[in-house]
């Protein structure tokens, strides 16, 4: 259940719910805002006191019953889609950023070019693939620590926050001053152990759907991360695996709607992952948009063809220019604004 507070609730006020909420079962998790707070009571609502006799105090306004799992991400518990600060960046305030960068961080040079021309055409996170999960053991794995220090690098000159995919609990140390942002692959989205080492971490984490996960089980991911204290999650939806085989996977728009409807976490899509093949990302790019996405995440490659790994599915940066211009008509017919 949600317990929400009267306006300008004092501490002492909501310390008392809290206390009220252990006594009756359940775990407090309390949300401020800048002029109103609720408390999650978070339990087996079936098996516990009901909490609706808190509604009695003078101070609190209502209590919400809340019936689905993921109570701490859900739209009832904040009205409206929750702001996500990386640096000066704010995700989910009505504008609209994209992500992008290589698949894999290569070389100082290939960064640096790919960096400068997609902060030119309006990319405002840098993504750079630093620990490569692969289907074969033989393919190209990634640079590792080498590369999270070329990707500071280019933070350095171009000013862009960085996100790179973290797969292990034992790198979580190494890679928080390095990055600003965790990403957690599709392999990874039902990875609780390092859901919740990565909460604790304190950084925005970037959640990607499972390639076999339904909506409720990536929601439920992300609760694990909020119920381990750390709020600033960015859903992205990037594919799942269906009989299909005309793309590499299939991409599910309705879940960017649901997500959106259920959650108040921001909403992206990654469609380079999506299709697998660079002709459709513009049109998959629009699609996101039009279904209230908050952000893209799109693969970008100075030489796709010579890339060490995902070369279908990289943009040149000449393409990548291409389709900035062409989701502006989206972004705006959706009431966004674009970041750039």
């Amino acid at each position: 259940m949600i317990i929400v507070m009267k306006l300008r609730a004092s501490s002492e006020e909501v310390a008392l719910v809290e206390a009220n909420v252990r006594a009756l079962g359940y775990e407090p998790h309390t949300i401020r805002g800048e002029i109103r707070t609720v408390v999650a009571a978070v339990g087996d609502e079936t098996t516990h006191q009901s909490l609706e006799a808190l509604e009695a105090m003078s101070f609190v306004d209502r209590v919400v019953p809340i019936q689905k799992r993921y109570k701490l991400v859900s739209r009832e518990i904040q009205d409206g889609t929750a702001i996500v600060r990386i640096g000066d960046l704010e995700i989910g305030n009505g504008t609209l950023h994209v992500i992008a960068g290589p698949c894999s961080v290569e070389s100082l040079d290939q960064t640096l070019s790919v960096a400068r021309a997609v902060k030119q055409s309006g990319a405002t996170i840098l993504r750079g693939g630093a620990f490569k999960p692969r289907t074969s053991p033989y393919d190209f794995q990634g640079l590792g620590e080498e590369a999270l220090e070329i990707l500071q690098q280019a933070k350095a000159e171009t000013g862009m926050p960085v996100i790179s995919e973290v797969l292990r609990v034992s790198d979580i140390e190494m890679m928080t001053p390095m990055v600003d942002v965790f990403q957690i692959g599709a392999r990874n989205g039902l990875n609780y152990a390092l859901l919740e080492a990565v909460a604790a971490a304190g950084k925005p984490v970037f959640l990607k759907r499972g390639m076999m996960a339904t909506i409720e089980e990536w929601l439920l991911a992300a609760e694990y991360i909020a119920k381990n204290g750390n709020p600033n999650i960015i859903l992205c939806e990037r594919g799942i695996r269906t009989f299909e085989t005309a793309t590499r996977n299939t991409l599910d728009i309705s879940a960017v709607a649901i997500a959106k409807r259920e959650s108040s976490l921001p909403v992206f899509v990654d469609p380079s992952h999506a299709a697998g093949r660079r002709d459709l990302l513009p049109d998959l790019a629009a699609a996101a948009i039009s279904a209230g996405a908050d952000g893209l995440m799109i693969e970008v490659h100075n030489d796709p063809e010579s890339a060490y790994s995902d070369q279908q599915q990289q943009l040149t940066t000449e393409m990548f220019e291409e389709l900035m211009v062409s989701i502006l008509p989206f972004i705006q017919a959706s009431g966004l604004k674009p970041a750039w």
